[in-house]
């Protein structure tokens, strides 16, 4: 049974279905697999989707249950703020996680992350450059007309204002710029408890992996945060033990995946002493396991990161998690496709749950589909691979 929780993204369930669907087809060909999936089934409130998985190899065969968790609802209300506001509250954010320390911190951790960070404030001064010359050209054009000053200057700040707000705009699915500062600001809000409807959905998926636990007959229980999905996931899991301290005593073996992970964005904010507390208490959970698959390839990560003592827990002799496992994209990919989007970043992040070109320990839809548990597969990649 799988729980996926995604990141950050306003893309739902047809996209994330369409993705897995084709991603497995090609993992099927790749290892000589007969692999059905269904149709997805939603809850009543449409917070999850379920789809079933059946596959089948040479002298094994699986059935999964996918259950994949919804948030496309609460990120789309975000993009539906003003570009202004976005703008200028994405900015303050930025400032206050500087000045603060927070950034400096994510710099000195992954000088590569804190370059992402800091990308679509650098795209913003580019555009508020641009947008100055066209107000600059109405500046001198009024004065050479002789029109009065306050005139002159209303028109060139409206002309300045409107240019930026087109360059904000219609470039944006190039950019990304006002994605990645609404993601901040969700970060931010996250970090300091004020999203309660992120709560509440938390905790509304806390209870269903609860029951999960308790009623299914599966033999291993996986839940998958990608991105920022890694630290919504850690926030399930840890609630979860809250309303069960026997979760992975009894019932299926539980384990918690995460891929392409940026913890840091939460944990490095001050006022995030629950969520490292959490991290803590999954550090010593002796009855839950907890692999953190990280590539250096991917600028969307922090790599290497210790996800424990990256964030100054000291967890003690007790200490059993996370499994850290560095992997490299080219490794899992044909030569020539890898060169074609290695500087796609987006595109390299997702490569994380997406189908490998060359058989691979840590491929996505083996560890969803086969045979093999993740635990085992973490201990001894090699083994796995070669069983």
């Amino acid at each position: 049974h799988v729980i996926y929780v995604q990141g950050y993204d306003p893309r739902g369930l047809a996209q994330y279905y369409r993705l897995f669907r084709t991603e497995l087809r090609k993992s099927a060909v790749l290892y000589g697999l007969q692999a059905k999936i269904g149709r997805p089934q939603t809850t009543d409130d449409n917070t999850m989707a379920s789809w079933s998985i059946d596959t089948q190899g040479r002298d094994w065969q699986t059935r999964v249950t996918y259950d994949f968790l919804r948030w496309e609802d609460l990120i789309k209300s975000d993009f539906a703020v003003p570009i202004w506001r976005t703008v200028l509250h994405g900015f303050t954010i930025y400032c206050r996680a500087f000045f603060s320390g927070v950034i400096p911190r994510i710099w000195k951790a992954h000088w590569r992350f804190g370059m992402f960070i800091t990308y679509p404030h650098f795209v913003l001064l580019n555009l508020v450059i641009w947008s100055a010359l066209p107000a600059w050209l109405v500046a001198t054009a009024a004065s050479y007309f002789g029109a009065p000053t306050p005139i002159k200057w209303t028109a060139a700040i409206a002309v300045f204002f409107v240019a930026l707000w087109a360059l904000l705009k219609y470039p944006e699915k190039r950019t990304s710029a006002l994605y990645l500062m609404s993601d901040t600001i969700f970060t931010w809000q996250f970090a300091h408890r004020t999203r309660p409807e992120w709560d509440r959905r938390i905790d509304r998926f806390a209870q269903h992996l609860v029951e999960v636990a308790r009623t299914s007959d599966t033999e291993e229980l996986v839940v998958v945060g990608h991105s920022s999905g890694s630290f919504l996931g850690v926030e399930i899991m840890a609630r979860a033990l809250a309303i069960d301290p026997d979760l992975g005593r009894h019932g299926p073996r539980v384990v918690l995946l995460t891929l392409g992970a940026d913890l840091p964005i939460v944990g490095f904010i001050p006022a995030s002493k629950s969520f490292r507390e959490h991290l803590r208490q999954l550090a010593v959970a002796p009855a839950i396991d907890w692999v953190d698959v990280q590539s250096r390839k991917d600028v969307m990560n922090f790599y290497p990161f210790d996800p424990i003592a990256g964030h100054g827990i000291d967890a003690g002799p007790a200490r059993r998690n996370p499994t850290v496992v560095p992997i490299r994209f080219r490794d899992m990919i044909d030569l020539a496709h890898y060169n074609s989007f290695r500087w796609q970043f987006f595109r390299v992040h997702f490569q994380f749950v997406m189908a490998s070109e060359r058989p691979h320990p840590f491929d996505f839809n083996m560890i969803v589909c086969g045979p093999i548990a993740l635990a085992d597969r973490a201990a001894d990649p090699d083994a796995a691979l070669a069983a």
